[in-house]
């Protein structure tokens, strides 16, 4: 009897231990959700769904795209950070949310704390860009204008505190210059095609179709190398301030505490996504570049664009919007 009582005591112990590691070996067995900040149609919204598209199919079980949406994206990010780690809600996440805001307000989360980096897939430089009748064919154009002609200079970005807007206040500072910052709801190139603001900073994604056909002129993107998608173009990097990059990037995520084994084969599954001819083709075609990188590239990422854009945030003394 007493070896009988042993023998279930062992057995129980034994599924005990191994039912976590099989229900994250058998994983997915269930829908997963893909937690993206943004409205639907937006750059962060469309990429998540490509994503997500190939993963169903490698997996078999629907990974839904779920739109979280408020707060430059903090919201859906918060979501994801108090999630089961399950690996049944995972977040794909542009920077700002996670960089730049945390400077700006106090947020309910911890990026390095309370997210699990899977990898970053894939960026997007900015393009600096001007009206076609402003005599400004470079950075270095750009600059001596500024400095010839004093408080006429305004630049347009898609709204206060994103990529794009700290990348014009870190370039006016290395700079030197002043130029009135117009934030806008989303794209601002209709403005700059018209004249009204002179100077636009967007992402290559919006921007580079426009720059292509000549309704805009480019002066310069915000990638540290050029780009494949616009060799012909400039870095700001390479026209006088070495170092300087400032990109959009997007990052597959999960809540601290998901099993080392899912986030494996999550990222595993997103290389062979940008490994595919097809994707890669789709990704070039709207300004991306592949990425690709490790968790631990893209923790330490995190970790250094915090207090960079934190600097330039204090220096210029930028507000959150209201």
């Amino acid at each position: 009897m007493h070896l009988i009582v042993r023998s279930v005591a062992a057995l129980v112990f034994a599924f005990g231990i191994a039912s976590p590691l099989a229900a994250q070996t058998n994983w997915p067995d269930k829908p997963v959700k893909l937690v993206v900040g943004f409205t639907a149609g937006s750059a962060t919204d469309v990429t998540a769904r490509m994503f997500a598209q190939k993963f169903t199919e490698a997996w078999g079980q629907a990974v839904v795209v779920e739109n979280v949406t408020g707060n430059s994206g903090a919201i859906g990010v918060d979501k994801v950070a108090k999630a089961a780690p399950d690996g049944y809600t995972l977040m794909w996440s542009g920077n700002a949310a996670i960089t730049i805001l945390p400077s700006l307000q106090t947020l309910p989360f911890d990026p390095l704390k309370d997210l699990a980096p899977i990898s970053t897939s894939l960026s997007m430089p900015s393009i600096f860009f001007v009206n076609n009748d402003l005599p400004v064919k470079s950075i270095a154009d750009l600059i001596a204008y500024a400095k010839a002609n004093p408080g006429k200079l305004s630049y347009g970005s898609p709204g206060v505190g994103t990529p794009q807007h700290i990348a014009g206040e870190l370039f006016c500072r290395l700079a030197g210059i002043k130029m009135e910052h117009i934030p806008y709801r989303g794209a601002n190139m209709a403005d700059v095609m018209s004249g009204v603001v002179p100077v636009g900073i967007q992402n290559a994604g919006a921007a580079m179709p426009l720059v292509r056909d000549g309704r805009l002129r480019g002066i310069a993107i915000t990638s540290l190398k050029r780009s494949a998608n616009a060799p012909d173009l400039p870095t700001v990097a390479e026209q006088g301030f070495p170092g300087f990059e400032a990109t959009s990037w997007f990052a597959l995520m999960a809540p601290t505490g998901t099993p080392k084994l899912i986030l494996d084969k999550v990222r595993a599954e997103s290389l062979k996504v940008l490994a595919d001819p097809e994707m890669k083709k789709k990704f070039v075609n709207i300004g991306l570049d592949l990425v690709g990188s490790t968790p631990e590239e893209t923790r330490a990422a995190i970790a250094a664009d915090i207090p960079k854009w934190a600097k330039v945030i204090k220096e210029a003394g930028i507000q959150p919007s209201k």
